[in-house]
């Protein structure tokens, strides 16, 4: 049976598999909706990187198996969308032809099938519907397209993609200020001089008789007459006596500078202040450089045009013991006063206009080579953005000790050489790593390798963390 957008057909069984065909890799994921049109928690959302729900399995690239007797009751409807992985065309308008198909995995036959038409800048689409009435399940084929990718779509149905970039805190307004009253300038009281009180006379001693003097061995002082005590007329001026302590230290002036001798004939240079931090230390000039972490390199090269366009690589190999890691390469873009302008996951596969684009995810890291690639026009980022912080997460919870040579390497996109490579030789038993980072500079861009682990299954746990990498390099 061929339906068309918006039609509707009965299923006669208790289990469906929905395939997506197109000659572009596409990724596929389903949707449990209650009567509300929302999930119930991002738990419902069943994807190649949570595969298994209630009823609902995703079989990757470009299947799912639905179980219609075991999809809970409270669940009303499953969404089936279809969304490009980055790998090819930049959306469905380019892809080439579309088509779904409705199988019964027991009798293998088709039960419908569906072309989606009409689509052009959409990168994501809702492929069809299965829903409950009255007891009875019912396909539905819709063929919406998103722009937006696959976060669009999920973000509609009340999944936390948080890709919104977060507002920095704002600081408490300052209290108005109250002018106090200046307490009333008061002169201290004057206070006449006491009375001079002359010593009672003592007549000389006679002659060899030794004069008594008191304990103090002093002469008694000599008296002087006190000069006349004349009335202040009204209103004068009382004298201002001036505190005890007010000259009791001598004022301080600023010390000169200590003299530095000039340096001797032939002595060597002073040493040069460290770099700070985002500072380039060397550049491309001959060729490829291997970074170490804290290190920056310019990605200007002396008498060679800047470059333009980039390619990050993750590579790395999968565990020796236990089940598969899978790692997420993500980058997350900042301002100059480190706000999140948005980010580029497995989630949202492009962003800023297509400035920059993923791969698509890699869910165990086994094979040679780059195993997630982020390619970044550098040229066609808007002016606002100051940093790309590039960082990956492993998204099943095993921990960075388990993995084996990681490595991260900056390519230019036009000539396909190797410019700058990050190793990692160990990691921390933590889910989050800050891989490098590249920021603007006057003479173009710098890349420094960072190397900092941190906590978080997805990027979206390492946006704040991030954003200390961002401030520290405005000096």
């Amino acid at each position: 049976m061929e339906l068309t957008k918006g039609a509707n057909a009965p299923i006669d069984t208790d289990e469906v598999v929905v395939e997506v065909t197109a000659s572009a890799p596409v990724d596929v994921a389903a949707l449990l909706l209650t009567a509300a049109g929302k999930v119930r928690s991002d738990n419902d959302f069943i994807f190649y990187n949570q595969p298994n729900g209630p009823g609902v399995t995703a079989q990757p690239p470009n299947t799912i198996r639905i179980a219609t007797g075991q999809v809970p009751a409270e669940i009303d409807k499953v969404v089936v969308t279809a969304s490009l992985d980055g790998s090819g065309p930049a959306n469905w308008g380019t892809a080439g032809r579309l088509s779904v198909a409705l199988i019964d995995p027991r009798r293998h036959t088709t039960l419908a099938t569906f072309a989606p038409a009409d689509l052009t800048t959409e990168t994501a689409l809702i492929a069809v519907e299965l829903y409950r009435r009255q007891g009875v399940w019912k396909v539905r084929a819709v063929g919406q397209g998103y722009a937006d990718g696959l976060a669009g779509i999920a973000t509609d149905f009340g999944i936390t993609v948080d890709d919104e970039p977060q507002p920095l805190p704002q600081a408490a307004p300052a209290p108005p200020m109250v002018p106090q009253p200046m307490p009333p300038t008061a002169s201290p009281p004057y206070r006449p001089a006491a009375p001079y009180q002359q010593p009672p006379y003592q007549p000389p001693a006679s002659y060899g008789q030794s004069q008594t003097y008191p304990q103090s061995m002093s002469p008694p002082p000599v008296s002087y007459p006190q000069p006349p005590s004349y009335p202040q007329p009204a209103g004068y001026p009382q004298p201002i006596s001036p505190p005890a302590a007010a000259y009791s230290q001598p004022p301080s002036y600023p010390q000169p500078p200590s003299y530095q001798p000039p340096p001797p004939p032939g002595a060597p240079p002073a040493p040069a202040p460290p770099p700070r931090f985002g500072e380039s230390t060397v550049n491309l000039d001959k060729g490829r450089v291997s970074l170490s972490k804290g290190e920056t390199v310019s990605l200007t090269k002396k008498g060679a045009p800047s470059l333009t366009r980039v390619r990050m690589a993750l590579g790395w190999d999968p565990a020796r013991r236990g089940k598969s890691i899978d790692l997420d390469a993500s980058v997350v873009a900042y301002n100059k006063r480190a706000k999140d302008l948005g980010k580029v996951w497995f989630v949202k596969l492009t962003g800023f206009k297509g400035a920059i684009r993923h791969s698509g995810d890699n869910l165990t890291g086994a094979g040679k080579g780059d195993d997630e690639v982020i390619s970044v026009d550098l040229s066609a980022l808007p002016p606002d953005v100051y940093a790309l912080v590039f960082t990956v997460n492993s998204y099943s919870g095993q921990k960075f000790d388990e993995i084996k040579s990681a490595f991260c390497r900056l390519v230019d996109d036009n000539s396909g050489a190797e410019l700058v490579r990050f190793e990692l030789s160990r990691g921390e038993a933590r889910t989050g790593l800050f891989m490098c980072m590249l920021t603007r500079s006057a003479q173009g861009w710098n890349m420094t390798a960072l190397g900092e682990y941190g906590d978080g299954a997805t990027v979206s746990k390492m946006v704040d963390p991030g954003k200390r990498f961002v401030l520290a390099t405005v000096h």
